[in-house]
């Protein structure tokens, strides 16, 4: 992001409330493209939240000192599983997305595997993650009908 001030670094639970309002602002274009206001990241609580950052790595990214944007992932079995990517709706476009990514990636440096997922007509997100050397590794359906797209990267 050239011209930009944007610093990405660990968040602390003290931040969890500002960075569940984002996700829930974030989350509004996902509920309205799948017709699904009960998505888990917008129904998720602070205290779930703020229990995640025992076993997590959560960045934020500040833009100018103001959040614009979180991801979270975590490690199981030599895979690190990255999840609830958000930006800022005015911010996005900017690279803070990617920059986040490579971020979290950079924070797993012994893993040799790193999965996601999305859902299938989050068109936006799927070109991302193929952008950023993502590819399709399974699907799932839930309950509710919506198929998620799980993605893989190899390091």
């Amino acid at each position: 992001m050239e011209g930009s001030d944007l610093r990405v670094e660990r968040a602390a639970p003290e931040d969890a409330a500002h960075i569940l309002g984002l996700q829930r602002l974030a989350y509004q274009s996902e509920a309205r493209l799948y017709d699904d206001w009960n998505l888990p990241p917008l129904v998720q609580t602070l205290e779930s939240l703020q229990a995640e950052f025992a076993n997590s790595v959560i960045l934020k990214a500040l833009d100018r000192g103001q959040l614009a944007g979180s991801v979270r992932a975590r490690e199981a079995h030599g895979t690190c599983h990255i999840g609830r990517l958000v930006v800022s709706p005015p911010a996005q476009g900017r690279g803070i997305g990617t920059r986040l990514m490579q971020e979290i990636e950079a924070s797993f440096p012994l893993v040799r595997r790193f999965e996601l997922f999305t859902g299938s007509r989050s068109e936006g997100n799927l070109r991302l993650y193929r952008r950023l050397g993502y590819l399709p590794c399974r699907e799932q359906s839930t309950p509710n009908g919506v198929t998620l797209v799980f993605l893989e990267k190899s390091r």
